[in-house]
């Protein structure tokens, strides 16, 4: 049998319904009705409980169910806004397991500890490990959650996933697993399989700024950098390539086109061999009186970091790249299919050219995959903490 992976994307309506009809088109392209695995991903237009009650009566009761709220939803097939993408897997090579916990935002480490308690260390005749995170992106520790699933799952384990999202209404995310709909949660799933996976990730940001070190930070709200008001030192760094670029006078922007610059003009933090770790500055408005910029994550005081740009056409060519480096981790393995976790950040750089970004990766892939625009992206490569990314699009590649 090998690995049979489909996909199918789904629009609004009624939610069990529309869960239960795309869950059909997915199976329909399937040569087995026995599914093993499904991921979906779900705008919050729709009401969850009934739209994961119309998924499970189309994949059956054995099958493992995980998913997340969504700000925007992509397969193959194209992209969705206020839909449902989902990823459907059966196979006789791979092994799925999942758990679900709740408390990050009291105790990240116990929380990911309970969520991978009845996990399996090794599966007997699987010998690779992978590991898939959702989690609430609004609780803002990615970074920590990162490290602490590396921490449990072992070095050897590479994870891939991303922050729930929610439209951009910064309200509420929510994971999806065990047949429960959380807050304040992760899920984590463990892959079992006889070939490895891959997971692989690229951004398309290019330094903009000198080294620049983080003097003065409070959690995610980053005050001061070299001793100067953070956003001013933003805002100097970035003015020339706007003006030059964009037409915009730094100097007397409003606070739609600051936010809006927010996410053109990230920040990355150099991990070596010219890879950045990129941070959004962006999660509120940033305030010029007070000075601050406030991040989706925390930055530590003596973090060192750059101001990035990014062009559309980089951003385009950046998920050409992933896929190119996911295909040759693979090696002679050949490839069922894929889930994609891109940044909702992408998409506001892109503006209309967002479907552009999906349209190379199909046509680059030549597979099915299934994904979403998250609020960060997880990818913890093998023997590496990575961890948590902003404005990314992470490839989790599993073997036929």
């Amino acid at each position: 049998m090998g690995t049979e992976f489909e996909t199918a994307l789904g629009g609004s309506g009624e939610s069990e319904s529309v869960g239960r009809e795309t869950a059909r088109q997915a199976l329909r392209r399937m040569e087995t009705d026995e599914v093993d695995f499904c991921q979906v991903f779900a705008s919050p237009e729709h009401d969850y409980e009934p739209l994961l009650a119309g998924i499970r009566s189309v994949i059956g009761d054995d099958a493992v169910l995980i998913g997340c709220s969504s700000a925007g939803e992509l397969t193959d097939g194209g992209v969705e806004s206020g839909g449902i993408a989902i990823g459907l897997v059966a196979s006789d090579r791979m092994r799925f397991f999942a758990s679900i916990a709740t408390g990050l935002s009291e105790d990240v480490s116990s929380t990911i500890r309970t969520a991978v308690r009845e996990l399996p260390t090794q599966v007997d005749g699987f010998p690779h490990l992978t590991g898939i995170t959702l989690h609430d992106g609004l609780v803002g520790v990615g970074e920590e959650i990162a490290l602490e699933c590396q921490r449990v799952l072992g070095q050897r384990i590479g994870i891939a996933g991303g922050s729930a999202s929610d439209d951009l209404r910064m309200e509420a995310t929510h994971v999806f697993g065990e047949d429960k709909i959380v807050e304040d949660g992760i899920v984590v799933v463990l892959i079992a399989s006889k070939s490895p996976t891959s997971i692989s990730l690229d951004h398309g940001h290019e330094p903009l700024s000198e080294p620049l070190e983080v003097t003065d930070a409070d959690g995610p709200v980053v005050n001061e950098i070299d001793n100067r008001p953070a956003f001013d030192v933003w805002r100097d760094a970035i003015a020339d390539h706007a003006s030059e670029h964009f037409d915009i006078d730094i100097e007397s922007a409003d606070d739609d086109m600051i936010a809006d610059l927010t996410t053109r003009y990230e920040f990355g933090i150099d991990q070596g061999g010219g890879q950045y770790k990129i941070r959004w500055p962006g999660l509120d408005v940033p305030n010029r009186d007070e000075g601050h910029l406030r991040f989706a994550v925390n930055i530590p005081e003596g973090t060192v970091l750059q101001v990035t740009s990014s062009s559309k056409d980089d951003q385009i060519e950046c998920v050409r790249r992933a896929v190119d480096d996911g295909l040759s981790e693979m090696g002679e393995t050949d490839v069922a299919g894929g889930f994609v976790y891109e940044c909702a950040c992408r998409s506001a750089i892109l503006e209309d050219r967002f479907a552009e970004a999906p349209a190379a990766l199909a046509d680059e892939l030549e597979k099915p995959f299934a994904g979403f625009q998250t609020y960060g992206e997880m990818c913890v490569e093998r023997g590496q903490m990575s961890g948590h990314h902003n404005t990314t699009s992470v490839i989790l590649l599993l073997p036929e």
